[in-house]
């Protein structure tokens, strides 16, 4: 089939709502907001939903098997160039489905007009953001497991590097740095598992829902989601869009708890790494200096790892806040939805990396560590001593608390290999988190490889992330 324009064929409007009037250049400018520039990173996976919804429409006989050819070797070449970051979007153009279907009809004329048969500006967004979703989930578990993977090396590393522990910042019991390090890495395992729990809830096509109702025509929907790579169909249509919002807000949140969890190691670090401890050494090479002060070399990535859970938390908030008292069906809030998703995922991921780098690279000064030891770390081991030879363990604590200050520091070793209850510092049980590890490094690859077929099948290619990265697209 040709690519040339019928001759019936002319441009067609700015929009593709258009029904004949203007809207008003300020309201214009305030509907549209930030979606023309945030859309030009969504490109790829709009083409991609695009593509399998053109097959469908061809298999149950909606449009000619040639036109959906057409439509899928167009929407491939748009894809190609979006992925180089070659398709402008303009306030003009409102969003990127405009873009496509201008671009589908000014190549093909009328089979570019029947693209959009079926579907909604709505499910066409969402399916869009899942597919996009689903490759940053997967790029962010990735991310994950790698720092889990380096900080069990260390727990092993450190497995005997006695330290002080504490609770309210004060002195309180017998630790390790390995034990520390495996810490992270058991909490990180944990919000790795809610985090696969959200990428399943957003592995569901929700093509075929259009504009919360469905359509009066025969869509095979769970042809589309088999060709997407989706799980298979998210059944009420209205569930669809009223999800929409809600599950963005749920991903946040699952992505504030790793931001959390990175940002409580951090705040560990900057006070590890305090002069008058000097538990550890940040690497220079992460640290920047002070404008004022030659001698300073400040923490600045942990204390912005510490900042970005706040923010990450506040994008969650701002996403719930926005849909918690919405009626039914789309409405023109969850717009508002888009941004905070896109910058909680490129925080996380980034916050990931720092990390890695950090955890990595820091030196650990064993010395500093046992010269902190005191005879206060070792009273609640005294009061067990005392137990052990037949003092009831109320009045063995009590003796402790008087006495303590009066015992020397006992062999650190021996003290550590007296805790023998799984997960502790003298049996820190690494099999268990090693175990998780390589359950979520097998749930990625098989997930990936899923993701990458279907991408590959419908645009040629096995990503839908444009190549120079979100921070550039969104400028």
């Amino acid at each position: 089939m040709t690519n040339v324009p019928s001759p019936m064929y002319s441009p067609p409007m700015g929009k593709i709502w258009a029904k004949g009037y203007e809207l008003n250049a300020l309201v214009e400018r305030f509907t549209v907001g930030r979606d023309f520039i945030l859309d030009r990173e969504l490109l790829p996976a709009d083409c991609a939903a695009s593509v399998a919804h053109a097959r469908m429409l061809a298999t149950v006989g909606l449009i000619s098997p040639e036109a959906a050819a057409a439509i899928e070797s167009e929407l491939r070449a748009i894809a190609a160039a979006a992925l180089r970051g070659e398709v402008p979007i303009t306030a003009a153009d409102e969003d990127g489905h405009t873009v496509i279907e201008a671009r589908l009809i000014a190549a093909l004329g009328d089979p570019g007009k029947q693209v959009h048969t079926g579907r909604s500006r709505n499910d066409q967004v969402l399916a869009a953001t899942r597919l996009y979703t689903r490759e940053r989930l997967l790029n962010i578990l990735e991310r994950l497991g790698l720092l889990v993977s380096r900080l069990l090396d260390r727990a092993v590393e450190h497995e005997k590097s006695v330290m002080p522990g504490r609770t309210h910042l004060q002195v309180a019991m017998l630790s390790t740095m390995g034990l520390w390090f495996a810490s992270w890495a058991e909490q990180l395992l944990d919000d790795a598992a809610l985090l696969k729990t959200l990428f399943d809830l957003n592995n569901r096509s929700p093509l075929g829902s259009a504009a919360s109702y469905g359509v009066p025509l025969p869509l095979d929907r769970e042809y589309v989601a088999a060709r997407l790579g989706f799980n298979g169909v998210q059944n009420n249509v209205l569930s669809v869009q009223s999800s929409r919002g809600k599950l963005d807000s749920q991903i946040l949140s699952g992505l504030a708890d790793v931001a959390t969890t990175l940002g409580r190691m951090a705040a560990d670090l900057i006070l590890f790494s305090l002069p008058e401890l000097g538990y550890v050494s940040l690497p220079e090479q992460l640290c920047t200096g002070s404008s004022i002060m030659p001698q300073k070399r400040n923490p600045d990535a942990l204390e912005l790892l510490r900042a970005k859970a706040a923010s990450v938390g506040s994008w969650a908030g701002q996403v719930r806040a926005i849909v918690r008292n919405l009626p039914s069906g789309y409405n023109r809030d969850l717009q508002e939805t888009k941004e905070p998703l896109l910058r909680g995922m490129d925080q996380t991921e980034l916050a990931l990396a720092v990390a890695e780098l950090m955890v990595g690279d820091l030196a650990v000064n064993v010395d500093a560590m046992e010269a902190a030891l005191t005879p206060g770390l070792f009273a609640t081991d005294y009061a067990y001593q005392l137990v052990g030879q037949g003092v009831p363990f109320r009045d063995a604590y009590q003796r402790a608390a008087r006495e303590y200050a009066t015992i020397s520091v006992p062999d650190a070793e021996a003290a550590r290999l007296q805790r023998t209850s799984t997960g502790t510092p003298g049996n820190l049980h690494l099999d268990s988190p090693r175990a998780a590890l390589h359950e979520l490094s097998a749930y990625v690859a098989q997930q990936r490889e899923r993701h990458s077929a279907a991408t590959a099948d419908l645009l040629g290619v096995a990503s839908v992330l444009p190549v120079e990265g979100p921070a550039r697209q969104r400028e």
